[in-house]
């Protein structure tokens, strides 16, 4: 039987997770104008305890909840002037990677390549969307906004993507199997 998506349970998961994310995203490595930050770790671990669809709710909480000016993005900063701001269209973005490798997460199983690529292939689509956002706003050449906003965090988000799957599949095994899912 399939659970209600408002369910006294499935709430209280959407809750956790935006505040997880409330806590873990604004710690971030500054490196220039896009930070590392583990906001995308928590996004990717939603997939595999939530589903796509409450970790998009989550997620959309989350937003809100920084567009009201609490600060909970990165740097501890928020308000609509962060959303709208040169990194904006990467936070934005979130929603748009939380959709696409969710698919991907949802239906494959557990397995790994498929979850891959659906992190990898909704991370692009996040980097694009924030990349134009940026050029469009700094009025910079799109091979700028890669070498500063794009290339310095592959590797990095892969290495989260594989850890996320890992400690996703694990947590969502033994969460079942406890019935806490």
């Amino acid at each position: 039987m399939k659970q209600q998506l408002f369910s006294t349970r499935n709430m209280t998961l959407m809750a956790l997770f935006t505040a997880l994310t409330c806590v873990l995203g604004p710690m971030s490595l500054p490196i220039g104008p896009v930070p590392i930050s583990l906001t995308n770790l928590v996004l990717y671990l939603s997939l595999y305890l939530l589903g796509t669809q409450r970790a998009a709710l989550s997620l959309v909480v989350y937003l809100l909840i920084g567009a009201v000016g609490l600060p909970v993005f990165s740097g501890f900063s928020g308000g609509l002037s962060k959303l709208a701001g040169p990194t904006g269209g990467y936070i934005v973005g979130f929603l748009l990677m939380v959709l696409v490798a969710g698919v991907f997460v949802d239906r494959s199983g557990g397995k790994f390549l498929p979850d891959l690529g659906g992190m990898i292939l909704g991370t692009a689509l996040c980097y694009a969307l924030g990349t134009a956002w940026f050029v469009y706003l700094m009025n910079c050449s799109l091979w700028y906004a890669l070498t500063v906003c794009v290339f310095p965090f592959i590797a990095a988000d892969l290495v989260k993507m594989v850890v996320a799957h890992l400690l996703g599949k694990t947590l969502r095994l033994s969460l079942r199997q406890a019935h806490l899912l």
